[in-house]
């Protein structure tokens, strides 16, 4: 792990030493972080970087995870697609399920940390060990228009807290608690995100097999369907007859995700007899060749349908690329049309952006600069430590509005 003092080329002296005056102000408190998977997912990565810089400013922080079967998992998928807006139909074993889940984990898990943080639907009912101490229900999806039945069943857990952060202010719901707007972020000094030189970006390529004598398009992200990768390659096949590039589809799995295999074996059966579709099934700990492949990648998509933030596009523009994605959830907070990205609303949008990228190397070259700048003034590791810190100095005057600063 990087120390703070390895941000500061990044970032500059003064964010750092802002974030020391703040942290100063809570030093000693315990904060508990938990949520459903160790690995694979944004929230997984952002906590494997948090929670120690959190100790290193002084704080007593750790990180639990929950643990489920598979008839969980795939209950928790189903309220993360319908709290996402897609229609589910709920069993009474279905809550029963939930329920058992959360009783195991809360005779093992010990809830008594100063502040706990809960991220997501999966562990939230887990608000029922409550004491004394300080909660907040960190929402990473978007819930702009959730299905009513998901939301009735989730929202008096969510009302038993302290706080809700959400990523994006379309996300914010009629709620008795404090809603507070924190967006995510990436780490620049991780293997995902740190520089690379050409030769170790060739090397990792040329040890995936994926050839570099045209331009790649490429989308980086897990095989869900909300990511829309079959769109993708329809938008691609539009575009393919006008410019002569590559597509390449890059995802893993996550422990808490039951559909990726099946979405991966669509999206396999439809690239198939395409030479110039690649599809890639890694490891979620494949940082390193995740940084590479963006590195070399002329443009990058990520055209979801419903999306809570979009790591991956901030961490596509992060590296300088020309990023064409969906306009939903949280990704205009990243993508100014046109100025630091593309947005698109549609296969047909997709398809001629893709063309118009690949055509106009200036253009694409300047959302690149302007998307990486974009990202280190407001997407960077030290600003979300900061509205954390803020946050937990805020739950000592619950009676006030807690607005981070920008």
């Amino acid at each position: 792990m990087p120390r703070l003092e390895e941000y500061a080329p990044i970032v500059g002296a003064d964010t750092l030493e802002e974030l020391s005056l703040v942290a100063d102000r809570v030093k000693g408190r315990s904060v508990l972080h938990v949520n459903s998977t160790a690995v694979g997912g944004g929230v997984a990565e952002i906590l494997h970087r948090m929670v120690p810089l959190f100790r290193e400013l002084g704080l007593d922080a750790h990180w639990e995870v929950i643990r489920g079967g598979e008839d969980f998992y795939a209950v928790t998928k189903k309220f993360h697609n319908a709290l996402h807006g897609q229609p589910a139909e709920f069993t009474a074993r279905d809550f029963q399920v939930y329920g058992e889940t959360t009783a195991e984990n809360l005779a093992r898990l010990a809830l008594d940390a100063e502040v706990v943080f809960i991220h997501d639907p999966q562990p939230a009912a887990l608000v029922e060990k409550r004491g004394a101490n300080r909660w907040v229900w960190r929402c990473h999806i978007d819930l702009s228009q959730p299905d009513e039945r998901a939301w009735a069943f989730l929202r008096p857990y969510v009302e038993r807290y302290d706080a809700c952060i959400v990523s994006a202010p379309g996300f914010a719901q009629e709620l008795p608690i404090r809603q507070v707007l924190i967006a995510p972020s990436i780490d620049p000094l991780s293997e995902k995100n740190r520089e690379l030189s050409p030769d170790e970006v060739r090397g990792v390529l040329a040890r995936l097999g994926i050839p570099t004598d045209k331009p790649l398009v490429t989308q980086v992200s897990r095989f869900d369907r909300l990511k829309d990768p079959l769109g993708v390659i329809e938008a691609f096949q539009r575009a393919k007859p006008y410019v002569d590039a590559r597509l390449l589809l890059v995802g893993g799995s996550a422990d808490d995700d039951p559909e990726g295999a099946q979405v991966l074996a669509e999206v396999r059966d439809r690239a198939s007899g395409e030479p110039d579709i690649l599809v890639h099934e890694l490891p979620p700990t494949s940082h390193l060749e995740i940084n590479a492949i963006q590195r070399a990648s002329t443009v990058v998509l990520q055209k979801s349908l419903r999306e809570g933030f979009g790591l991956t596009v901030a961490e596509a523009l992060w590296k300088g690329k020309p990023v064409i994605a969906g306009a939903v959830g949280g990704i205009p907070l990243l993508i100014a049309h046109k100025h630091s990205g593309i947005l698109v609303h549609s296969v047909e949008g997709a398809g001629y952006w893709m063309r118009r990228l690949l055509s106009e190397p200036e253009f694409a070259t300047r959302l690149g600069a302007n998307g990486r700048e974009h990202v280190r003034q407001n997407f960077l590791l030290t600003r979300h430590l900061r509205d954390y810190l803020l946050l937990i100095l805020s739950l000592d005057h619950p009676g006030e509005d807690f607005v981070p600063l920008r």
